[in-house]
This record gives structure tokens, sequence and C-alpha cells, in this order.
């Protein structure tokens, strides 16, 4: 019986309104959809034929029930991914009635469905099987919900559990061995007592995503985080809420940890953008990409001298462990130079004008022109009758005339103790 507006409507009446051939009239190339021709039994909601590509989207949809299931097997075996987010689905019932007749979907967002309140039961689960990747963001699903998933669908590899409000995370009875990705973004985790848990849950985890949680510390030693997390590549903790470079030591002991993603976070507030990344990559030896940027080897050569300086100027209790390390491997460098690369503005110069000599401060950011107009005041030679010439006291060259007035005074190299010397034209 189809659902009535006030309840929303059915997966299927939904399908029939975006899909028909009048909102979506051709298919996007060979194998990416089909055109389906409906049984012509009385009451069906489809008029003559529908265009469904293998992806359909219909968030926002107002579905709150699956509608016929017959038509739903028959217009849906192709599809792999489904999105149902931001609808009125309530019932798992419902929504197993929809996944059941897509054999061939692999993925399924019902991000933003009210679904808090639903039981889900593990006969209901098993019709989700054959999804790869399960999207429950800002459902508010109960842990007891996605244990039930996880033993019920075999082939499950990623999982987002964002905007759910979890402080707490309630261990599995069973470990899914199958999941790789864990999403869990934007929750209230601040606990590492309750992110350990995900090591015996999902023992080959792969990349594990949890900005704004603010975690406050890793609490576990270097064999405790080998052992429950030996397959972690890549680790998210975006506006976390460490501050001790403990906790990014402690990253260390994740044996196969390649990607980490870590701004926002007290620890890093204090220091320059480039004081962070190099103090980051040498603290973090095994990384390849940090916050998404990938760790050349130069690169991390820099930051490992960088590093070595930066602690020079602490006591031996200060100094962390990397630093010894570093120091075997690069031995105790000296601080480096500072070099002011900045031009010179100003330049002391001997000015001479036929038996008289006299010292003056020009400025170098000036052109020749305007050169002219100050000197005209030491010689009391009009502008127009003037010629300049420069002396470099340190080159063997002869006296080079300063021809151009816009030409720039900096683009001489004129130093300290150089000659300016002035010749009246001649009539």
């Amino acid at each position: 019986m189809e659902a009535s507006e006030t309840e929303g409507r059915t997966f299927m009446q939904a399908i029939s309104e975006k899909y028909s051939p009048e909102n979506f009239p051709c298919r996007r190339g060979p194998g990416m959809g089909v055109v389906v021709v409906p049984s012509r039994q009385q009451g069906s909601p489809m008029k003559d034929r529908l265009n469904l590509p293998s992806v359909l989207v219909l968030n926002g949809s107002g579905i709150s029930h699956a509608g016929e299931e017959g038509e739903i097997a028959a217009f849906c075996t192709h599809v792999v991914e489904l999105d149902l987010s931001h609808n009125k689905l309530q019932d798992w019932l419902e929504i197993s009635k929809i996944v059941s007749n897509i054999p061939n979907l692999e993925f399924l967002n019902l991000s933003s469905n009210q679904l808090s309140d639903a039981v889900l039961e593990p006969d209901c689960a098993k019709a989700f099987s054959s999804i790869r990747r399960l999207v429950l963001n800002n459902t508010q699903v109960s842990w007891y919900t996605v244990h039930t998933f996880t033993q019920e669908m075999p082939e499950l590899e990623e999982l987002f559990l964002c905007l759910n409000e979890y402080t707490t995370v309630t261990p599995a009875t069973m470990p899914c061995p199958t999941l790789r990705l864990l999403h869990i973004t934007d929750n209230s985790l601040q606990e590492w007592s309750e992110v350990r848990k995900f090591g015996s849950m999902f023992p080959a985890l792969d990349t594990l995503v949890m900005a704004n949680n603010n975690l406050n510390s890793i609490q576990d030693s270097g064999e405790i985080l080998q052992r429950l997390f030996p397959n972690l590549r890549s680790i998210n903790l975006h506006n976390a809420g460490l501050n001790r470079w403990e906790d990014i030591e402690k990253l260390n002991f994740l044996p196969k940890l390649e990607e980490v993603r870590l701004q926002g976070i007290p620890l890093l507030q204090a220091y320059t953008s480039m004081e962070r990344r190099s103090l980051m990559i040498a603290q973090l030896p095994s990384v390849t990409s940090l916050n998404g940027s990938a760790v050349t080897d130069c690169e991390r050569e820099d930051a490992e001298r960088f590093f070595i300086r930066y602690h020079l100027d602490h006591s031996e209790e200060e100094l962390p462990h990397r630093y010894h390390c570093l120091v075997t491997k690069y031995g105790k460098l000296a601080p480096l130079a500072e070099i002011d690369l900045r031009p010179r503005c100003h330049a002391k110069v001997e000015v001479r004008y036929e038996d008289k000599v006299q010292q003056v401060s020009i400025r170098l950011d000036k052109t020749v022109g305007e050169l002219k107009k100050q000197l005209r005041t030491v010689v009391q030679l009009p502008i127009s009758n003037m010629r300049i010439y420069y002396i470099d006291k340190g080159s063997a060259f002869g006296p080079d005339e300063l021809k151009y007035s816009t030409r720039a005074l900096h683009s001489y190299s004129i130093q300290d103790g150089d000659e300016i010397l002035i010749v009246p034209k001649t009539k």
C-alpha cells in the first residue's frame, strides 16, 4: 500500500518522478544505465519506461517507505550505488525491503535519516550483506546497530559514523575482519581509552579518520599500539586536543603508518607554519604524507637538520628522544649564519667635482634622475649641464656613466666608499 503524502513517498514514487523520460531522457553512455519497460500491472506508478543509471541519487526525496518490492527488483537489479540521505526513513524493515531487491548494491548512504530509535534485527541486517561501503552519518544509530551490521555484512570495507554524538564506544563481541576505513569525525570521543577499542573491533583497519573529536592524548604504550593497530596506514586527528610532543612521538609505534593529518591541535599553535611542518616531519620518520602533502627526501633532510638546530639551546633534560637519533645521523650542527638578503637602502659615497671631494649619503632605492637632483645642491651645477660617473673602488674597470635617468641606483651595486664623479658638459 502506498504511503500517504503526510507520511512521505515510497522509493518507487521517487524513482518514477526523478528518472522518468521527461526528467531523465538520456542514458549516460554505454553501460552506465538501462532502459527498463515496466510490467503493465494495474496501479503501477510507471507510465512508460525509466532511464536508470547504475548510481541512483535520491537524497532529499521525502522517502519513508519502500513501495512495491517487485518493481524495485524489476528496475534496480543493475544498481551498484544508492544515495538515500536526507529522507524520512525511520524503519530498518522498510530500508531492508529496498536493499534486498537490489542484489548488486555495493554503496549505501543513509545519512540524516532519523534512525536513532529504529531497531535492527539480525535477520533484517542480512539484506545488507553485499554492501561494501555504508554511510550512517548524522543518524544517531546505536552501537548495537553498528555491531549488528558488522556481524552480518561479510564484505564491509568502509563505514562512516560522523555526527552521531558518540561520547563512548561500545565494544563488539565479534571483530569485523574486513573493515579497512572508519570515518568517525565530528563526534565527542575525547578519551584514548575509547579509541583503543577500534583496534580489537577492526583488526584490518587501514585508515582512521576522527577529526573534530578533541582527543586529549594518546595514552597507550608503544607495544600496545603495535598490537592494536598493526595495519593502520593513515590517521586523521585534525582539531584534536593534543598538546604534548610525546603524543606525536607515539604515532611512530604504528608499524605501517605512512599518512598523518594533524592540523588545528593546541601543541602547534605557538609555531609558524614552516616550524610546524618541519618539526612534525622530523618527529615522524616513516610518514610520507603530512596534511595531504607528500614529504620528499630533500624536505625530510632539511626538516631533520632544522630539528637539531631548533633544540640547540635546550637543556639535556628538555631534549626529545628524536634529537639524539638525529644527532647520531647528522652530528651536532652549528647554528646557521644569519644573512640579511634584503637590498641595501643607503650608501656613503665620495662625490668629486673639479678639485673638491665631499662625502654624501645617497638612497639606493632612488633613480639616477633623483640622484642628479640631490647632487645639484652639492656642486651648484644645473642638471642639464651635469654628467655623472660611478667609480667602483673594488673593480678594475673604469668609470661607469650613469646615463639613464629612470634606472634605479641599486642596480649598479653601489657600496660604501665608492665614488661619484661629476663632470660638466662641454659646450
